[in-house]
């Protein structure tokens, strides 16, 4: 039996696969007729009777706003509201009189989490009725600090260290207080990770106030008489408690006058 060197036998196998792919027969979609009929040449597409057909430029479509791409889509399948809200602006209450009733201060290192958390607050204040107003940006707070790396050889060398506090201004007017605070309940309860809150809340009472307040003394002194009547000392009258004291020192026991040192004579 006879050994093949390995350059044999690889020319061998070259040889066995082009006669295998030469014997096999094209397809209908790998002949190179049609191959060479879908790819279009520089100068134009040539038919079958000899003509040649020049290619159409490309045609730049404008780019269509959100609302337009959502009535695009409706036509074809409607969208939840819910789903439709997600891409537009969302939705704000006017405000009747203007008066302020919270203030509520977004705080965060990231402009994507404050910008993220703002607008989901927006969206919550719509639902709960509240006209809003925002979110305004407010002046960045700016920290830095210097240290020295070390204390030998990089002693003249210092390293900088800077922290940047973005924020954010919500404003809720002509609000109800309940509906504020569970406002405010509802945004601590969903509170987003890097994002903190500071609120600062009015409360406006009626004119009639002072009036109610005039009307309802008589009944709060009735109720706090028993606990009044505690205080001070009647004239011409002595309670139990103060009999009971007036007895209880005036007993020999407690008198001075029989004590152990008053018969001791001074020199």
């Amino acid at each position: 039996m006879s050994l093949l060197s390995p350059h044999k036998l690889v020319l061998r196998a070259t040889r066995t696969f082009q006669l295998a792919a030469a014997s096999r027969p094209f397809s209908s979609s790998t002949q190179p007729s049609d191959v060479e009929a879908s790819q279009p040449a520089a100068s134009g597409i040539e038919n079958t009777d000899g003509t040649r057909i020049q290619p159409q430029p490309p045609i730049d479509l404008p780019v269509k706003e959100w609302g337009e791409r959502l009535s695009y889509i409706n036509s074809n399948a409607r969208l939840p509201r819910s789903v439709q809200a997600l891409y537009l602006r969302p939705l704000r209450r006017k405000a009747e009189y203007g008066l302020p009733v919270c203030d509520l201060q977004l705080r965060s290192y990231s402009v994507r989490n404050l910008e993220f958390f703002a607008d989901f607050a927006l969206r919550a204040a719509y639902y709960l009725s509240l006209s809003v107003s925002g979110p305004v940006p407010l002046p960045k707070h700016v920290e830095r600090w210097t240290f020295p790396r070390g204390n030998f050889v990089h002693k003249k060398s210092q390293e900088n260290f800077e922290r940047i506090t973005l924020r954010r201004l919500i404003q809720i007017k002509d609000g109800d207080s309940q509906s504020v605070q569970a406002w405010l309940a509802f945004l601590r309860k969903h509170a987003f990770y890097g994002v903190g809150m500071k609120a600062n809340l009015w409360e406006y009472e009626s004119i009639e106030t002072a009036n109610n307040m005039d009307q309802a003394l008589p009944d709060v002194e009735k109720s706090l008489e028993a606990q009044f009547s505690r205080f001070g000392r009647r004239e011409g009258e002595i309670s139990e408690s103060q009999a009971t004291l007036s007895e209880f020192l005036g007993k020999e026991r407690l008198s001075l006058k029989k004590g152990p040192l008053t018969d001791v004579r001074r020199g």
